[in-house]
């Protein structure tokens, strides 16, 4: 039953490469056991790949290419659809804008943006989701989470700002440990040349209006230098490409950023939070 069931839900993508990786091994003249030894897997493994029962995994994808691709780089590029089919519904068709963006304007309230979540950060969040996920599952979202953060080192860069409400810094997810690792990490990433990070601090509405009362807010400027908004809740997600709308967002946006701290004291709160000393 459980086998059928994961064939039920395995996307075209996977489907895919399932098929070509079972063409192209036969084309070489190997069984699956002989493939298996050579990529590091069993025989059975490849099997449950090539038969759907366990979908292919971003560490098979590579050896896949190694083994198979002939230097034509077919599995790399299909690794990047498995992968985006393996993301939360809701987020998959903004994954493409954010990756190919020029600009990330991001405002986070209640957790670290995924951006810029360590690996047990995101493995501790998505774990404690509801509905649970299996540990399988959990482990396709953590790689695509992890897998977004080529975005920092991309060429040509893309300049990313994240304003952090100070509520998130101190919000221990999965364990201290855990999170001074991500506090810590979030500093690394402060001291990045195309990142800006604030903190709004959480006595930011003494001066008689909150500007992030309203949650999450992600402004994108395009490779075509449009803007739009991205807002998620509840596991829904609304992209919204209606100019006066965008426009609305940026202007708040724009006064969340007025509260909040300047980068070196947003950096010194995250470095004392963490414990780093100077």
């Amino acid at each position: 039953m459980a086998q059928a069931e994961n064939k039920e839900t395995v996307g075209p993508a996977a489907r895919m490469v399932a098929a070509v990786a079972k063409r192209m091994r036969l084309r070489k003249g190997l069984t699956q056991e002989q493939l298996g030894t050579r990529m590091g897997y069993t025989g059975a493994a490849i099997s449950a790949m090539e038969r759907l029962v366990h979908p292919v995994s971003d560490e098979m994808m590579v050896k896949l290419e190694e083994e198979l691709g002939d230097r034509t780089g077919i599995f790399e590029e299909m690794r990047e659809l498995v992968r985006l089919e393996k993301l939360p519904e809701q987020f998959r068709g903004y994954a493409p804008i954010e990756q190919k963006a020029v600009a990330l304007c991001l405002y986070a309230s209640h957790v670290v943006h995924g951006l810029f979540q360590t690996e047990a950060y995101a493995r501790a969040l998505i774990a404690g989701g509801h509905p649970e996920p299996t540990p399988e599952r959990t482990e396709e979202l953590v790689v695509g989470r992890i897998a977004r953060k080529t975005l920092f080192d991309r060429k040509p860069v893309c300049e990313i700002e994240l304003i952090l409400d100070e509520s998130v810094l101190r919000r221990p997810i999965g364990s201290e440990e855990i999170m001074r690792e991500q506090l810590a990490y979030l500093a690394e990433c402060a001291r990045k040349s195309n990142v800006n990070l604030q903190v709004l601090p959480v006595d930011a509405g003494l001066e008689g209006h909150y500007a992030g009362d309203r949650g999450n807010l992600e402004i994108v400027e395009t490779a075509a230098h449009d803007h739009v908004s991205y807002l998620e809740m509840q596991r829904e997600s609304l992209l919204i490409t209606d100019r006066a709308k965008v426009s609305s967002h940026r202007q708040q946006y724009a006064k969340i950023r007025a509260q909040a701290l300047d980068p070196r004291r947003s950096l010194g709160v995250i470095e004392e939070l963490a414990g780093v000393q100077r």
